[in-house]
């Protein structure tokens, strides 16, 4: 079983900067690739920032941070990026179209040996590795957020998926220091599945009236034990974001996840959490 040593990743946004930042900082050769020169060049800020917290903390020593710098180099070419890699990861908008087409031109360009990852949270990895020619070679690697605290990375078995390929992707998990968990190809997988319903579940409460966002977060919170409350990870996460799995989820697995009213008005106001500085509730 070869070892992962080239990694690939496709998209540079919040989680793209993060995968390529811990794959970097466990030694890595990382290609970051995305066709926006100026999410290319604020990943890289980004990174340094998330990097120099770490020495702060004296968890990485500033040598370490900046040799895991030096193995980042960015790209707008999708050829330059895959052409030698071990690991592709696609971390992209969740639309499966997008996926698919990506896909398509990276199994034309990347070697043969090439493992491919997508880090959906609720697609069809099985969809996605139908059309590149290789689906044995094709995992699912849902990284959470922050990619480079959070400990877990959910692994998904496509239908085609080897057990090889599942052995180099628990390799490279174990590598860069997560704890992997194996899951089969299912709508929503394990995390999204049970995260997606109890978020949805407690905007319904909201929309109900049963209680505020604060003490519907602080009872997960103290009562059982969740770092963060459901509806403060619906702001971190995005609410267009989080409507957009649900609707996918309603639609392939039931009414249990039929995305509240409360949830659209919501994203039609434009109130989509952290990023637009309010959503449950209100940030600078």
């Amino acid at each position: 079983m070869s070892e992962i040593r080239k990694v690939a990743v496709l998209g540079a946004g919040t989680m793209g900067h993060g995968i390529a930042q811990v794959s970097a900082t466990a030694g890595c050769e990382v290609v970051l690739g995305d066709v926006h020169a100026e999410a290319l060049e604020a990943a890289k800020a980004k990174m340094k920032k998330s990097l120099d917290r770490f020495v702060a903390k004296e968890k990485l020593s500033a040598a370490d941070a900046e040799a895991a710098l030096g193995r980042i180099r960015t790209t707008a070419s999708l050829s330059d990026a895959v052409g030698e890699a071990d690991l592709v990861v696609e971390a992209i908008p969740e639309k499966m179209e997008l996926k698919l087409e990506l896909f398509r031109e990276v199994s034309a360009k990347a070697p043969p040996h090439a493992l491919f990852a997508t880090n959906t949270s609720s697609l069809s990895v099985t969809e996605i590795a139908a059309d590149t020619g290789r689906p044995e070679r094709v995992v699912g690697l849902h990284f959470f957020n922050p990619v480079p605290v959070m400990k877990l990375l959910e692994i998904v078995r496509g239908l085609s998926t080897d057990d090889e390929t599942v052995a180099r992707a628990r390799a490279f998990a174990e590598k860069i220091g997560k704890e992997p968990i194996v899951v089969n190809d299912w709508p929503g997988f394990a995390t999204s599945r049970l995260g997606i319903i109890l978020g949805c579940e407690a905007i319904r409460m909201v929309e109900q009236g049963v209680a505020s966002p604060e003490d519907i977060d602080k009872a997960m919170v103290l009562g059982y034990r969740h770092p963060m409350g459901p509806l403060k990870l619906t702001d971190l996460v995005g609410l267009d974001v989080r409507l957009h799995i649900m609707e996918h989820l309603h639609a392939e697995l039931g009414e249990q996840f039929r995305p509240p009213a409360l949830l659209r008005q919501m994203v039609r106001a434009g109130k989509l959490g952290r990023k637009t500085g309010e959503g449950f509730y209100t940030y600078d």
